[in-house]
Parts: structure tokens; sequence; C-alpha cells
């Protein structure tokens, strides 16, 4: 039955101030073995049994105390009653200990030192070799500076048999001073480790470590043993300015691993670098790249800049068979190279658009090319079969952007009947262009023709009209029907663009029906263009059937581009509203198919085209169509945006599809023109990077 605490502290204390202390510590001791956590009671006890001349009692109630006080925390006052207890009985080994454990707890180096060696001399003196070792291992951890008594702590470890933590502790300690630049006490430590283990690899690799800091290549030569010791000499050696005997190094730890083929590619690359192809060669065969893609693209790439053409083909082609999503690094290498390799560098882009047609992605080998050729300009092969890739996959958009570069290449090489061909078809499709006008008369020039702006000037007045080959006359018409072909009224043959041209048309001089007088065809295609900026969608037959009944003069050629801008006034945005507007109700009734033929209708007009050509695309995604939804968003990305921020949107909208789409390299190339036209717009920073490190892994 628990006591009456009260009761019986004041019996206790009647007993004391009675004079009766051995009846008053008999009261106490009932006290607190009632209740043994009562520490202010037990130390009362405790002062009791030391007036009694009790010590041992004394130290036991104390001692009891501290030790709870210290597994409690209470540091500075289980250190007050250790103390206490020390007063009492000197070489309490227990109380010592614990009173140095407490002084380090608080910080105390010194005093906690002198109760550790206290302790040690204790152990010492009977002999005990064990304990001694555990006290020095405990002094070697209060002082992180106090290198000596580290050693002397990771030495008592290997006394006790502990040989693994011993060498972890000099390791660590070999380390710490390396990073405070103290390389000769750094060396101290490892030979007392390496006394441990002399055949321990990690114990070299921080000798050469030390060496090469101290920038002693010789001796860090003479310790290296591994692929990852001439490794860090060569990355120091290179840092210090000798990259010739980084090579050297590099070649040493090539002939330890073979098998490296990051390191292989690295010496590769490395001899290229420096023209050395030969050595080049000898770290990177079909043998050592084996199936690793990086490895065979790197491979390509010496084959390629070294003229072995057909070797690097195969390696490509069995690259892409294997790993299909190569495909963009290919085309990335072939861009790379080309741009001081041209021909060199179109093979690999080559591969890369063809695998893109296997897999039925006409927009990605579309890509591949636009950009070798932006890359490369007037690359008459790389043209070439950028325009047969829109045929074959109706990318409309990009066909003639694809023609007017490769009439332009055929001007710039001489090619004048190409030239012509290409820009009179160009002419015949878009007679509103003044760029290709300008090609036109630049191909007539070339061919010798006398009088160019003449024969443009006949053209255009419809007196011998150009022949085209505009796919939209039949499937499979031959070239001999669809250059005969002339649409039928009121089939519209201009459709107003806001295109420029770099130079005034000279004055032409009629031919034929026409008179001799000079007529300004720059002028009247000037008038016409900011007719056309209208927006209005013009038959050009219906006009000049208007002027054939009698010869046009030079004063009819003024009637007929009059009759056009007023053509063009009358009719603006009619068409084009009208459209769009039944586009929106079709999509918001769900019947999705009608409004893509009305939004395809509307994307005619120029004022229009940019909203129906993103609205195309955006419905195209949904349906997950990727590759019509990025071929709208390029139209309408090449069309005129309304505001800045429309377009910015737009292109970020385009980047995104492409991602989606796995053309990385184009996405990425979106998001550099938005950003340096928007600057920081959404996350397109952050895309860039993803998109750049995506690229690089390949």
């Amino acid at each position: 039955m628990p006591i009456d605490r009260a009761s019986a502290l004041r019996n206790a204390e009647k007993l004391l101030r009675q004079g009766k202390l051995d009846q008053a510590i008999a009261e106490y001791v009932r006290i607190v073995e009632d209740q043994p956590r009562d520490w202010n009671t037990a130390n009362i006890l405790g002062d009791l049994y030391v007036r009694a001349g009790q010590p041992d009692k004394a130290v036991e109630q104390f001692t009891r105390i501290a030790d709870h006080l210290h597994a409690e925390g209470f540091f500075p006052k289980a250190g007050a009653v250790y103390k206490k207890v020390l007063k009492i009985k000197p070489e309490d080994e227990h109380a010592l200990l614990q009173s140095a454990e407490v002084a380090a707890s608080q910080g105390l180096l010194v005093e906690a030192r002198q109760g550790f060696t206290a302790v040690a001399e204790k152990r010492r003196g009977r002999k005990d070799a064990r304990g001694v070792a555990e006290i020095r291992i405990r002094v070697g951890t209060l002082d992180p500076d106090d290198v000596e008594a580290r050693i002397d702590g990771a030495r008592a470890r290997a006394e006790l048999g502990d040989a693994p933590a011993a060498l972890n502790e000099l390791k660590a300690l070999a380390a710490e001073l390396t990073e405070k630049n103290r390389d000769d006490a750094a060396v101290e430590v490892i030979r007392e480790a390496a006394t441990l283990a002399p055949d321990d690899e990690d114990l070299r690799e921080h000798l050469v470590g030390i060496y090469i800091a101290a920038g002693d290549f010789e001796r860090a030569r003479e310790c290296a043993t591994t692929v990852e010791h001439f490794k860090a000499l060569a990355a120091a050696l290179e840092e210090r300015g000798y990259p010739d005997h980084a090579l050297g190094m590099l070649v040493e730890a090539a002939h330890l691993d073979p098998t490296d083929a990051a390191l292989l590619e690295h010496l590769a690359r490395a001899f290229y670098a420096k023209g050395d192809v030969e050595s080049a060669a000898h770290f990177l065969t079909a043998e050592s790249a084996g199936s690793d893609p990086e490895l065979r693209l790197m491979l390509a790439e010496i084959q390629l800049r070294s003229g072995r053409i057909d070797d690097a083909v195969a390696v490509l082609k069995r690259l892409i068979d294997d790993d299909p999503s190569r495909r963009e690094a290919i085309a990335l290498l072939g861009w790379t190279i080309a741009e001081q390799q041209p021909d060199s560098g179109y093979p690999a882009v080559e591969v890369a658009a063809e695998a893109a047609v296997a897999q039925d992605d006409w927009a990605g080998a579309a890509a591949a090319l636009q950009e070798f050729v932006t890359r490369v300009p007037n690359h008459i092969p790389a043209l070439m079969r950028l325009v047969e890739i829109c045929v074959d996959g109706g990318l409309e958009a990009t066909m003639y952007s694809a023609q007017a570069q490769l009439a332009d290449a055929y001007i710039a090489s001489g090619a004048a009947a190409e030239a012509r061909f290409i820009a009179e078809d160009l002419v015949a499709r878009e007679p509103w262009e003044r760029a290709n006008v300008e090609r036109f008369r630049q191909a007539l020039v070339l061919l010798g023709e006398t009088d160019p702006d003449g024969v443009i000037a006949e053209r255009l007045s419809g007196q011998s009209p150009f022949m085209s080959t505009d796919l939209s006359v039949g499937e499979f018409a031959p070239y001999e029907e669809a250059a005969a072909f002339t649409p039928p009224s009121p089939a519209p043959l201009l459709t107003a663009d806001p295109p420029s041209m770099p130079r005034a048309v000279d004055t032409v001089r009629a031919q034929g029906d026409v008179t001799s007088a000079a007529i300004d065809l720059d002028t009247a295609l000037d008038d016409l263009e900011r007719a056309a900026s209208d927006d209005a969608e013009v038959d050009l037959t219906v006009v000049l059937d208007e002027f054939s009944s009698s010869p046009i003069e030079a004063e009819d050629i003024e009637q007929v581009f009059e009759h056009l801008r007023d053509e063009a006034s009358k009719r603006s945005g009619e068409s084009g509203d009208t459209d769009f507007r039944r586009a929106l109700a079709l999509r918001d009734a769900g019947e999705i198919d009608d409004a893509i033929q009305a939004l395809e209708s509307a994307a005619r007009s120029p004022r229009f085209r940019f909203h129906a050509a993103a609205l195309l695309g955006r419905i195209y995604r949904d349906k997950q169509a990727l590759p019509q939804a990025i071929e709208w968003l390029e139209r309408a990305a090449e069309a005129s945006a309304p505001t800045a921020a429309e377009s910015h949107f737009l292109l970020y909208e385009l980047a995104d599809a492409l991602e989606e789409s796995g053309e990385v390299a184009r996405a990425l190339a979106i998001c550099l023109e938005l950003q340096a036209d928007a600057g920081e717009f959404k996350d397109v920073s952050a895309r860039i990077d993803r998109l750049a490190k995506v690229q690089t892994r390949g």
C-alpha cells in the first residue's frame, strides 16, 4: 500500500530536527523505495548518507540520479551530480567516464580528454588492454582536427580486430586533409593505412589523388594502376594545359580496358579533332562499336568525314533498323557534318528521311530535309528529294516552299531550263507572289531571253497562259494534260497573300497583240498586291475574258489590274467569313468532318488563314492525327498572325505537337525561335533545356 509521502516527509524532518539521523534516514529510505523516481528525496538521502559516514550508499544514490539526468539529456545537471560522486570517491571509474562524456557533449574538449585519460590510466593499471583501446577510440572521435588522436583511434580499432573500420577512418581523414590542402599530412595518413592493407586499391587511389592535387604527376603516374587513375591524371593534365600528355594517359587507360566505349569514343573524337583520322579509326571500329548506338553514330561520323560514305550509310542503316528512334539523332549528325562538308552530311540526312518515309511519317521526312537545306542552301539533291517527299506525302505548303528553293538552287547553279520550268509553275499557281515573278525573270535571263519582262507581261496578260503542274488538276493526270488545263470561270486563280519581292520589275515591252507602249508592271503588281491585301479572292480569268474581244493595249493592261483591284475590294472577306462562321457552328454542333471542310475553305482566305489553319491543327490533334495537325499548325505559322501574342501561342502549340510526335529537333528549333521573339514565354526555357538534353542523348 503506498505511503503518505507528505506525512512521511514531515516525520523525517521532525526526526532530523530532533537529531535522530539514523531514524530520519530510515524514513527517507522508506519514501525512496516507495517512489524510486522521487529524485529530490533521493538527493536528500544521498546527502544524509554522506553526513552519516556511509559514502558507498551516498555514491549509489548520486550515481542513480546522475545516470537518470544524463539519459534524459540534462547534461549540466548530470555533470554536477557526477562531480558530487567524484568528491566522495575520486577513483570511481563510472563517474569519471560519464563526467568525460558530459564534458564532450558540452564541447569542453580539454576537460573531456582529461577524464578519458584518467579512465585509460585506471584500465591500464589493471592491464585492461581492450578497455584502454576503447578509450583511445573514443578520444579519437572528440576533435575532428586532432589528427594524431584520430590516427591513434584508428590504430586502436585495428588492435581490437576491426581493421575495416580502422581503414575507413584513415581514408576519411586522408580525404579531409586533402580537401584542406594538407597534402603532407594526408600522405602520412595513407601510409599508415597502407600498413594495414597494402593491397587496398582505394588507398592507392587516394595517393594518386594527393599527388595529382600536389602537381606531382610523375609520382601519380607511378602509383596509377587502373583506368580511373589514368582518367584522373588525364583530367588534371588537361586542366593544367597539357592536352597531349592528357591524351597519352587516356591511351594507356584504353589499353587497360579496350571495352570502355565512352573512352574509345572520346579518344576517337580527340584524335579526329587533331586531324589524325587513322588513330581515330583505330580506337573506333565496327567491331568495337558493337550494338552501342552512340558508338555507331560516332563511327558513322568518322567515316562520313573521312569520305567513306558507303561504309557510313551501311552503319546508319543497321542502326536505324535496330532502333528506329535514332532517326532524329542521325539527321542531327548529318546537319552537323553538312555545315563543313555538305556532301558528306547529306547521306545521313537521306537515311533519316527514308526511315521516316518507311514509317509513313512524311512530315518528319520533310522536316529532316528542310533543316538540311536551311543549313546548306541550294543543295539540289536534297531539294529534289524534299519535293518528291512532299508530293508523295501530300505536304502542299512545304512543297511550294521547297520548289521555290529548288528554283533558286537551279538558278544559282546555272541550270536555266530546270529553273524556268519550276519558276513558271510557281507563277502559274501564285501569280500575285512577286518573288515567283522575280525567279521567272532570272531564269529567263539565264536562258538568254532578250526581253524577259515582255515574256512575263505576256504571261500575266493571259495572251500566252502559263503551263501549270498543279496537282489539283487530277490525281493521276500526266503533265501534258495538266499543262493544257485552264481553270474554268469562276474557279479562282488569284488568292491574295501578303508576299513581297525584293526588286522592282522593269517596264516590259508588249508582244503579239500587246502594243509597244511600255507598261510599268512593277507598279501594277504593287497596286494589285495592295488590293489583294484586303483578303479578296479574285477570278483572273473572269477579268481577262472581258478584254479578250479586242487586242490588248498598254492601257488595257492597266484596266486589267484596275479591274482586279476593284474585284478584290468587292469580294473582301465575304467567302472566308462565311466559311469560318459555318465551321464554328458545325464544330459546336459536333459535326467535325463538315467543320474541317469548311475550315479548309476558310483557310484559302488570307484574312482567316491564320485562325482557320490553327483551329484545324487543334482539331486534328484532338483526333490524334498528329501529321495533319502539324501540317495545319505550320500553315498557320506561315500566315500573318493578328497579334504577336497569338503568334507566340501558335508556335508554342506547334512545338508541343512536334515533341509529342517525337520530332525533337524541329520542336527545339521552334522553341528557340519562340524564345528569341518572345523571351521568357510560358515554360519555353525549361522546354529548351529538356529538348536539348533529349536530342543530345539521341
